[in-house]
């Protein structure tokens, strides 16, 4: 008999254990050690063999004297006792939304809050996931003053939703004085490990104006460049927008109130063509123009990191993007991401 007092069935389990395929290594590694014991193996050695040091040893020694071979199975020790979450929720939207930071910051961090209230940042950021909140994100927002801002908007979406039948419609608005920046210092192109880079230093050479107008139909946009932004330019652009229609063809245009769209020049151009008919979205509401997401786009993929020598340059550039877009153009899909949520101004001019 050992000096663990071994049954003969505890032997061979205990020497069984490393056979197997799903045991865990500290299992295993425990079961080494009784055997070891058993053997009459000194600390040292042991403690060198396993790697383990002497309160190791102490430990499952008397556990297994204890309990057997079931005392060699780990314990889970439980979690702490939770605090009333309802609560600690409470409190922790109550300074995300109510309070500021004590040192003259704008919004909360997760960390920052976290120290305030003397709970794991990681706990903070849990109830915001939970809530939606995410304070380092400011959006931006224009609140429309215009009395009949429910009217005009429903008027606009309707023919999104339920255009005119055998008519065309076009959202039409203008991008003004994009600038013709040419970087006075070359620009190392992207690469492994390093970004694409722009010369802080520019030269300017010029400005265009971009006239746009997106069929809702197709998503084909038609687009037209001028030097200056002026009434006369956009009453030329919607001439060469109706040219390019069959003869008599219903045309509705969506297009935002600003001055150059209402002057006698726009009202006589529509006495002479009465099968044009404008629709204007509510003022300071520009993004219920579907061809502004358009602008958003070539923002982006031309005119914020290009490169343009002249005004000619930036013309063919943005005639190119224009052509190649259309080859794969389709029209917008807009939904509302909650149905609940309605578009209505009440009246101190805030807005759902």
């Amino acid at each position: 008999m050992g000096k663990m007092n071994l049954s003969e069935a505890e032997r061979e389990e205990l020497i069984a254990m490393p056979r197997s395929r799903t045991m865990a290594v500290g299992q295993l590694r425990r079961a080494r050690l009784i055997l070891l014991l058993d053997e009459g193996t000194s600390r040292e050695a042991i403690m060198t063999e396993l790697r383990r040091d002497s309160r190791f040893i102490t430990t499952w020694k008397t556990r297994f004297a204890s309990d057997r071979l079931g005392g060699l199975y780990g314990r889970q020790p439980g979690r702490a006792p939770r605090r009333d979450l309802v609560r600690l929720e409470a409190r922790v939207l109550d300074y995300t939304l109510r309070r500021k930071p004590q040192d003259g910051a704008t919004h909360w961090s997760s960390r920052k809050l976290a120290a305030q209230l003397g709970i794991p940042f990681m706990t903070v950021q849990r109830i915001w996931r939970k809530h939606d909140i995410r304070p380092h994100r400011p959006d931006t927002h224009m609140v429309s003053n215009d009395p009949d801002f429910e009217t005009k908007a429903a008027g606009v979406i309707g023919l999104y939703l339920n255009p005119p039948a055998h008519a065309v419609m076009f959202c039409a608005d203008e991008k003004t004085a994009i600038q013709a920046f040419d970087r006075k210092d070359r620009v190392p192109p992207l690469s492994p490990g390093r970004a694409e880079s722009h010369g802080f230093e520019y030269k300017r050479n010029g400005t265009l104006s971009l006239f746009a107008a997106l069929s809702t139909a197709t998503g084909e946009v038609l687009g037209k460049t001028a030097p200056r932004h002026t009434s006369a330019q956009f009453v030329a652009f919607l001439t060469e927008v109706v040219s390019a229609q069959r003869a008599a063809q219903e045309i509705h245009v969506i297009c935002d109130n600003v001055s150059s769209h209402k002057t006698a020049a726009v009202q006589t151009f529509l006495a002479d063509h009465p099968n044009v008919t404008m629709h204007y979205t509510p003022t300071y509401s520009s993004w219920l123009n579907q061809v502004e997401n358009w602008f958003a786009r070539i923002q982006r993929d031309v005119i914020t990191r290009g490169v343009f020598t002249s005004t000619n340059d930036l013309h063919k550039k943005l005639m190119r993007y224009i052509r190649q877009y259309n080859k794969q153009a389709e029209p917008l899909k807009w939904k509302y991401s909650d149905p609940t949520r309605r578009i209505r101004c009440d009246s101190s001019g805030s807005m759902d």
